[in-house]
């Protein structure tokens, strides 16, 4: 996620930003790269304090401006739910009569941005679980499920109905700029803007933790050694991404997530034993003594 990861998030940055102005995408990498590495610099303490504060305010601010457009177009908000359980279940995806995709396709990539979106069984964001102080280790992984449940079934959900409400779909369009037509018909030209500052505190936050995620594994591996070489290839990948095709991106993405999904399917059905018992242990002794 370091690397191949942080492609995506710069790659997504770059559009944004690039739909919006006259700035090349890779000159955007550079900017990101460089307010990466003075991140990276200060350590997990900088990293948390950034993460802490820009997380909640821009997921307030995205979900309000969601609200806003949906409410404006809630004629169509029950027929956008009806198009999505029907096209999930349809052998050809209901775009205007244009062809459409097949349900193997739907799974293969509803799975696949899923598991970049919520990194559920990958085994990446215990990284971050593991350095949060708690009394029970069980406290942790619900808020582990709670992240995933918000990410997954509230901000993308809001995102889709966004795109569909507002009638942009159109199958050509894809990514961000797909995102920013929709909020500029909610919004007006305000919607891009909106959605490339947006987009920039998601993607930014989301590379400085996966940032941290690969340190904690480089620390480990070379007993400390060799971190400033990670910095620097992370940054040079942040760069990179911007400069390749979306298409192309995704895909590299999608390939590394499922291959982090495989060791780690394994490490978890090894660990079930000790998963009950931590699970037994605060349901019977923990949770009683702190309600």
């Amino acid at each position: 996620l370091g690397f191949i990861g942080n492609m995506v998030q710069a790659n997504s940055i770059g559009a944004a930003f690039s739909n919006i102005s006259n700035i090349p995408s890779w000159i955007i990498g550079i900017i990101v790269a460089a307010l990466g590495l003075i991140v990276f610099i200060g350590g997990i303490g900088r990293i948390a304090s950034v993460t802490e504060k820009m997380v909640p305010i821009m997921a307030l601010f995205y979900i309000i401006g969601s609200i806003i457009i949906l409410v404006s177009n809630y004629t169509n908000i029950l027929p956008s739910f009806k198009l999505i359980f029907v096209s999930a279940f349809n052998p050809k995806a209901a775009i205007g009569g244009v062809a459409g995709v097949t349900v193997k396709q739907a799974m293969r990539y509803g799975v696949a941005r899923g598991l970049f979106s919520n990194e559920a069984g990958m085994g990446s964001t215990p990284h971050a679980h593991a350095v949060a102080k708690v009394k029970h280790p069980v406290e942790q992984g619900l808020v582990a499920i709670v992240g995933v449940f918000i990410d997954t079934f509230v901000v993308l959900t809001f995102t889709a109905l966004v795109i569909l409400t507002t009638g942009v779909l159109d199958g050509k369009t894809t990514g961000i700029e797909l995102t920013q037509n929709a909020f500029v018909k909610g919004l007006g030209n305000f919607g891009a803007y909106f959605i490339a500052i947006a987009l920039f505190f998601f993607a930014f936050s989301t590379i400085i933790g996966w940032y941290f995620f690969g340190e904690a594994n480089v620390k480990y591996l070379f007993k400390g050694k060799g971190l400033n070489v990670y910095r620097i290839l992370v940054a040079i990948f942040i760069v990179l991404g911007t400069t390749l095709k979306v298409d192309l991106v995704w895909e590299l993405a999608d390939t590394f997530n499922g291959l982090m999904v495989i060791p780690n399917v394994i490490a978890l059905i090894a660990l079930v034993k000790i998963v009950k018992e931590s699970l037994k242990d605060y349901d019977e002794n923990f949770e009683v003594k702190n309600i």
